[in-house]
């Protein structure tokens, strides 16, 4: 298993929202180990459930900013938000009912979950906001 480890690729030149990012994928990283070292159930579930409250919490962190300062396309993105969320949340239900770890191809969903989002509407979002910050 690989880390997802936080590089100036990721980074999206607003360092509140870079903060909130790295501490994302610390959690990612602490999931994929988790089912990797075959932990207890609810060790897993735990950290599973931090890394959705963490990723919602970011999520209205990123949309309390859009809205101050004007960012472009701020419905899209918070349509993104709810979509990424509501996914997120049906797999975590999901695997809480079936009291089974995440599968790979599920921790592969969750990663292109995390960083698909940074990479795509974060970027735009971040250009912006650091111009006007």
């Amino acid at each position: 298993m690989k880390d997802l480890l936080w590089d100036k690729t990721l980074s999206v030149d607003v360092p509140e929202i870079d903060q909130d990012h790295r501490r994302l994928l610390e959690l990612f990283n602490r999931l994929a180990h988790a089912v990797a070292e075959a932990e207890p159930q609810a060790e897993i579930e735990a950290i599973m459930d931090e890394l959705i409250s963490c990723t919602a919490w970011h999520f209205r962190h990123e949309e309390r900013l859009m809205d101050k300062h004007g960012v472009p396309g701020r419905d899209e993105h918070r349509a993104e938000h709810q979509d990424l969320i509501n996914s997120g949340r049906a797999l975590q239900q999901q695997l809480q009912q079936s009291s089974r770890p995440p599968s790979a191809q599920e921790i592969e969903f969750l990663e292109h979950w995390l960083t698909g989002h940074i990479y795509g509407t974060d970027m735009a979002m971040g250009a912006h906001l650091a111009e006007v910050m």
